[in-house]
């Protein structure tokens, strides 16, 4: 190591620190400093997805062991948007579309039931954050174009209550842009914390 150049965690480091924040008391107050929203990013490289995703489904075995109490949903944002395609009837339409006349056409035909405010409230219904003590959130990186996360959690701030929210984020989140799979630059989304470091 340099001198005076810091060291970078590990995923393997910053994923096992994940457990003992997310089951401990000052993170589930439920806000973050200063009284903002607890809204989390837990951002990676999208080369570990698959990582992630394992260690997420460590994370809803353990949590019960460690804190028998906690009340913890799991979203799977991909999952979640093909059910809601699904239930007004629109998935294989869609991809007919697609098919036949292209992306384009396709997009034209679900942009209003996969508009941020729907897509949130469907979240909301299907994470129930007022019956739960936290909710994580994956599939971001899935779901895109489809669904931008930094509109999707813009749309979630006034259902979410106090409930804490964390982001499974494929890219980088430097606390002001989020850079989906590193490279592309959505707008700048501020309201989130890192979850660590």
């Amino acid at each position: 190591m340099l001198a005076g150049l810091p060291m970078t965690k590990t995923l393997d480091e910053r994923l096992n620190q994940i457990l003992p924040l997310i089951t401990s008391d000052a993170f589930l107050c439920g806000s973050g400093s200063g009284g903002e929203l607890a809204f989390y990013v837990f951002d990676y490289p999208p080369q570990d997805e698959l990582s992630v995703r394992e260690h997420v489904t460590f994370l809803k075995h353990q949590i019960p062991m460690v804190k028998p109490s906690l009340r913890l949903a799991h979203v799977d944002l991909f999952s979640m948007v093909i059910e809601h395609l699904q239930e007004r009837r629109l998935l294989d339409r869609a991809l007919e579309m697609q098919k036949s006349k292209g992306d384009a056409a396709m997009l034209s035909k679900i942009v209003a039931p996969l508009s941020s405010e729907r897509v949130a409230e469907v979240f909301v219904q299907k994470a129930k954050p007022k019956d739960h003590d936290a909710v994580l959130l994956t599939g971001v990186g899935s779901v895109w174009p489809l669904v931008r996360i930094h509109s999707l959690l813009s749309a979630l701030h006034p259902l979410m209550g106090r409930t804490p929210l964390i982001a499974f984020y494929p890219g980088r989140y430097d606390g002001q842009y989020l850079r989906l799979f590193g490279k592309l630059k959505q707008n700048n989304y501020y309201r989130a914390f890192k979850l660590v470091p």
